[in-house]
């Protein structure tokens, strides 16, 4: 079963990979991340597909020394944490809104992080 869900979320990565532009994914971190099948490893590719879709729309437009990745995305866990969670600055604007669903996720893979 858990080998079903990895091959699902590299298949939903790939496609979401080649229909953007900017997406900063990568095949080959997505399979190295899924050949692992931890939880962490997991909830990690949940949350960057949140990041990626949420996050880095506006943060590749204002902030670029911010766009999340797969390899920098853990160290800035704290930060992201105090900036939805905490100050509920993040994300800006009307048009993009986390889901219930999103914020758990997020929330999930942060407290998965932080105790690593």
């Amino acid at each position: 079963m858990m080998t079903t869900l990895i091959k699902l979320i590299i298949g939903i990565t790939l496609s979401l990979t080649t229909s953007s532009e900017t997406s900063y994914i990568r095949s080959e971190n997505i399979a190295a991340i899924a050949s692992k099948s931890t939880k962490a490893d997991t909830t990690k590719v949940a949350a960057y597909r949140i990041l990626d879709n949420k996050c880095n729309t506006c943060h590749i437009k204002r902030n670029k020394r911010r766009v999340f990745t797969l390899e920098n995305m853990t160290s800035w866990a704290d930060d992201i944490y105090t900036q939805v969670f905490v100050k509920k600055r993040m994300p800006k604007g009307k048009k993009i809104k986390l889901t219930h669903t999103e914020y758990q996720q997020l929330l999930t893979w942060i407290t998965t992080a932080q105790n690593q």
